[in-house]
């Protein structure tokens, strides 16, 4: 029961915790875990509780940040360039991302930038079916 408030709790505050599971951090060290109630228990505060439960959220939230930060290191050089400049669900022609990006060439956009980004899923056309329409906007899109 304490861990299904202490979820809700977190919840509340911040919404993202619905989807991260302290659950499953408590399981992996469920030791830990009744060790510091047993603690309290003889200490008459909640101070091992709180701290051990703090640590497992810390653990969770650091893996979370790990796995967010791997998901770009195998993009290549011209793609992180590309997303740095653009802001999410924001259109921007070829040219806005070529004045951004301080290139002159159409043809090295697409190749290097604009394709490899459009295979990750990281950036969408608003046009899909007229990839050279002049009306063409690239979207850099959260995933």
């Amino acid at each position: 029961m304490a861990r299904l408030w202490h979820t809700a709790i977190l919840t509340q505050w911040k919404p993202i915790f619905e989807f991260i599971s302290i659950e499953s951090q408590i399981e992996k060290f469920q030791d830990g875990y009744y060790n510091a109630i047993a603690q309290c228990h003889i200490d008459g505060t909640s101070t091992v509780f709180i701290e051990f439960i703090l640590e497992q959220i810390s653990a969770v939230l650091s893996e979370i940040l790990g796995l967010a930060g791997d998901s770009t290191a195998n993009l290549s050089e011209y793609v992180k360039m590309l997303l740095s400049v653009m802001e999410y669900d924001t259109p921007y022609t070829a040219n806005a991302i070529l004045d951004l990006l301080k290139l002159k060439s159409k043809e090295t956009l697409r190749k290097n930038y604009l394709n490899p980004a459009l295979e990750e899923g990281l950036v969408k056309m608003t046009l899909p079916d007229k990839p050279n329409s002049r009306n063409q906007r690239y979207i850099k899109i959260k995933k």
